[in-house]
């Protein structure tokens, strides 16, 4: 399994911005996975030819992982959502109930949380690793929605000779628990009901669901980051009297069109363009000196995570660099202070910091302009 190793390793390394860490650990469970299939599949072993499906499983595993690491930790999470949810769709409810298609969403939602747990559960199991195990990188969490997927769609065999896959054995018992008055009362358990002829066990089903609905889940990590990252920038915009940029800002989260943003701030299309453009400038002042490091973290794109850059970018971008450039990049991967550096560079700290500030923004632009080129050959 040295062989499959060093193949999904290979394929990490080069293909992902994760660390050489985390594309170690992600390749030796997934070979760990394989070894494992091919070891009791007897059909494998008879074939005579394990390496060839070895090689075949490691990278039908790879080219999953890798597409949600492509598709991001958003994206990433509805292509995983949408595709259970079609498989499970017209399994989600008894044969004889009728329930709307509002409801049917609604119960696809409970079920689908539930069975990601499970999933990470089983995940934490046949990996071994820890109890307590998060997702927390981009790669891990590529890992993980792939494994769901494929724990989705396992093969369970029933009797006289058929199989079914797992997630609609799943979702069948899922359904058939579902009490019959749960998908009628579940807009007055929002509301709260007036009804005086309840009764008594009715009001604690209902007073229990009120609770569920009203309890907000715990957030994941990156979604606590995000959350920290849009307080901070809303902060920095507020200190410097932007109050219309972070107005901008604010808008801008709840997903509005431009002509939505024109209406509500009463601007003009030319006027919300030079608002856009404003606000723009002090995000990439935010971003590239007063909170670099954390939106980097966020981006993935820490000094960890070589700022972000595949393995040939990197390399492009220290050649770029000039020799107190190089310098700088060394002691801030050493961790050194500010003050050391520029005491070292003989310099002061707001100058160091401007050409760190210049560094971060030919690491984005190359980082973007590749990402461009990519999008661009996807497209052809």
């Amino acid at each position: 399994m040295e062989t499959t190793f060093q193949l999904l390793y290979n394929e990490l390394r080069q293909a992902t911005r994760a660390s050489d860490a985390h594309c170690q650990a992600v390749a030796s469970r997934l070979t760990e996975e394989v070894e494992r299939i091919c070891t009791e599949s007897q059909r494998i072993q008879d074939s005579g030819e394990v390496k060839t499906w070895a090689d075949s499983l490691a990278r039908h595993r790879l080219e999953q992982c890798l597409k949600y690491y492509r598709l991001g930790h958003r994206q990433g999470r509805i292509e995983l959502h949408s595709t259970l949810s079609a498989v499970i769709y017209r399994y989600i409810t008894p044969a004889k109930a009728q329930a709307s298609y509002q409801a049917r969403l609604t119960l696809i939602e409970d079920f689908l949380q539930g069975f990601y747990m499970e999933s990470l559960n089983v995940f934490r199991r046949e990996t071994q690793v820890e109890e307590a195990f998060q997702p927390k990188t981009l790669l891990e969490l590529a890992e993980y929605m792939a494994f769901s997927e494929r724990y989705a769609k396992r093969r369970i065999p029933l009797s006289y000779g058929r199989s079914q896959q797992l997630i609609i054995l799943r979702v069948q018992t899922f359904s058939h628990q579902q009490p019959q008055e749960a998908l009628v009362d579940l807009e007055q358990a929002a509301e709260g009901s007036s009804s005086e002829n309840e009764t008594a066990r009715g009001n604690a089903a209902l007073q229990q669901v009120r609770e569920q609905m009203v309890t907000p889940d715990e957030e994941p990590a990156e979604d606590a980051l995000r959350e920290k990252v849009v307080q901070e920038l809303l902060a920095y915009l507020e200190a410097r009297q932007q109050h219309d940029c972070a107005n901008y800002f604010v808008l801008r989260l709840q997903d509005l069109s431009a002509g939505e943003i024109e209406e509500i701030l009463g601007l003009n299309p030319r006027e919300r363009d030079y608002l856009q453009q404003r606000f723009k400038y002090h995000l990439i002042r935010f971003s590239m000196s007063h909170q670099w490091e954390l939106v980097h973290q966020w981006l993935e794109a820490d000094l960890e995570n070589n700022l972000g850059l595949l393995p040939q970018e990197w390399e492009v971008f220290q050649d770029q660099l000039n020799d107190k450039q190089v310098d700088i990049l060394r002691m801030k991967q050493s961790q050194v202070q500010d003050s050391a550096i520029a005491k070292n560079l003989g310099c002061t700290v707001a100058q160091m910091n401007r050409q760190w500030s210049k560094m971060l923004e030919q690491a984005w632009d190359l980082r973007n302009q590749n990402t461009s080129k990519t999008q661009i050959a996807a497209e052809d």
